[in-house]
């Protein structure tokens, strides 16, 4: 793939600013296909295609959480561990605004306002993973021990599998 192909997006510009070796891959973006969409597209493993989600605590604090794309966030484990009330995803909007980012391609790299970031702990044991590049239809691959060299990362253990 051309160089020319690959975007220019914060979320590039933060990776290469903090050294991070990564690969990015372009996809076809299809609006809700998620990550099982771009993990068919990619011929990816979805388990290790990362998703990245917005959400809020009560009383209305923002937070990223990332998760693999095959599984789901327990809200109820998650608020438990952060000693809130309840957690639910953002609208939006709210994401948008937050991130800077369009929801389909928001990244926890080089967001406009900066958000705790909780990552499932098993995302840090896989080999490679792929993560959002900051626009629809971008991953970047990179090591997961590199996330913590961009954005300071909470490991948590809320994962529900499908």
């Amino acid at each position: 793939m051309a160089k020319k192909d690959i975007p220019t997006t914060a979320a590039l510009r933060e990776l290469r600013r903090k050294g991070v070796a990564f690969t990015p891959h372009r996809y076809d973006f299809e609006e809700h296909g998620g990550t099982t969409h771009a993990a068919s597209q990619l011929k990816l493993d979805e388990h290790a295609c990362i998703k990245t989600l917005v959400m809020q605590s009560t009383p209305r604090e923002a937070l990223i959480v990332l998760m693999h794309g095959d599984c789901e966030v327990s809200t109820k484990a998650l608020a438990r561990i952060l000693g809130v009330k309840r957690i639910t995803p953002c609208d939006p909007d709210t994401a948008q605004r937050l991130t800077g980012y369009q929801v389909g391609g928001i990244s926890p790299f080089g967001t406009r306002t900066l958000l705790p970031v909780c990552v499932e702990a098993t995302i840090l044991d896989l080999e490679r993973i792929y993560i959002n590049g900051g626009k629809r239809g971008l991953l970047v691959e990179m090591d997961p021990a590199s996330l913590s060299a961009v954005i300071p990362c909470r490991t948590v253990r809320v994962a529900i599998r499908d």
